[in-house]
């Protein structure tokens, strides 16, 4: 059977890992890579980072958020159920310093999935890692034991103070300075507006800054153009040149509003297939009641 869910389990609300059969990029795989998948048919297509590798195995760990249709038929998928199409890796993987450097890398909601391979990847390579999760609520804190395990201190914030520091992911940033720990490079993931800050956070401190960049893709090979950004007043793809730019020359007001092009045409997507599925329970039970 080709991708098929060997363990799926719910981290957070509407949040699913998905551990999955696909053993060519198993091997090949490297962090700051993610694949493309459809999970049916008429489907679209929808990067996801490739949270972690297993070779010996030769599964790939996926961390899928619902937001939409397709994330919310994936979501619903079971263990021994198949990908339909699974693509990668594609992406350019992390710029891994080759050791005794101090690695900030910070996270902010489902942006941890991707901050797990990240530092990951650093320590591996010699770095001290300090990494910083954020979350709204301990609730939507996710891989918190699977990040603690990769990083030589980790620091939790939440913005309402149920977990963790209260308050943002920068303002952990700001204490770590103003305590005088010195940090090499930093890489952030997450929302496009914590990005933002994070890294207006970092400039000031000469701190160099990468952020990984979640565009809207389809193809994820350079040909689509959809994922374009705009980094230092140049257009790049992120999907082939990135997804990592450096933050501080990154235009991350012009991403947000590509992010929201097809709000309306994702909601209208997404009501759709909840009508669909209530037409579908309805006539089941239609033919439960007829049959009996």
């Amino acid at each position: 059977m080709a991708n098929r869910i060997v363990a799926a389990r719910l981290l957070a609300d509407k949040t699913m890992l998905f551990e999955i059969e696909a053993e060519h990029i198993a091997r090949r795989g490297k962090a700051g890579q993610f694949i493309i998948l459809r999970v049916a048919d008429d489907g679209e297509r929808i990067p996801l980072t490739i949270a972690h590798r297993d070779e010996a195995k030769g599964t790939i760990t996926i961390v899928a958020q619902e937001v939409g249709k397709t994330t919310r038929i994936l979501n619903a998928l079971k263990v021994g159920d198949e990908i339909l199409d699974l693509a990668g890796p594609l992406g350019k993987p992390t710029d891994v310093p080759a050791g005794d450097k101090t690695v900030l890398c910070v996270g902010g909601g489902i942006g941890n999935a991707v901050v797990w391979p990240m530092a990951t990847a650093m320590k591996a390579a010699g770095n001290k890692v300090i990494t910083i999760l954020g979350a709204r609520t301990k609730d939507l804190l996710i891989l918190e034991d699977e990040v603690r395990a990769v990083s030589d201190e980790l620091i939790i914030t939440t913005d309402d103070g149920s977990y963790g520091r209260e308050g943002l992911v920068t303002h952990a940033i700001d204490q770590l300075v103003a305590d005088g720990v010195h940090i090499d490079e930093c890489i952030c993931i997450g929302p496009v507006i914590m990005m933002k800050f994070v890294c207006k956070t970092t400039k000031p401190h000469g701190i160099k800054t990468l952020a990984s960049l979640n565009p809207i893709m389809v193809d994820g090979t350079g040909m689509c153009g959809a994922c374009r950004v705009t980094v230092d007043g140049k257009t790049r793809f992120a999907c082939v040149e990135g997804p990592e730019f450096d933050g501080h020359l990154t235009d991350f007001d012009e991403l947000m509003s590509r992010l929201s092009y097809y709000k309306n045409e994702e909601a209208h997507s997404l009501e759709m297939a909840d009508h669909d599925c209530k037409m579908i329970a309805a006539a089941d039970k239609l033919t439960t009641e007829t049959d009996s």
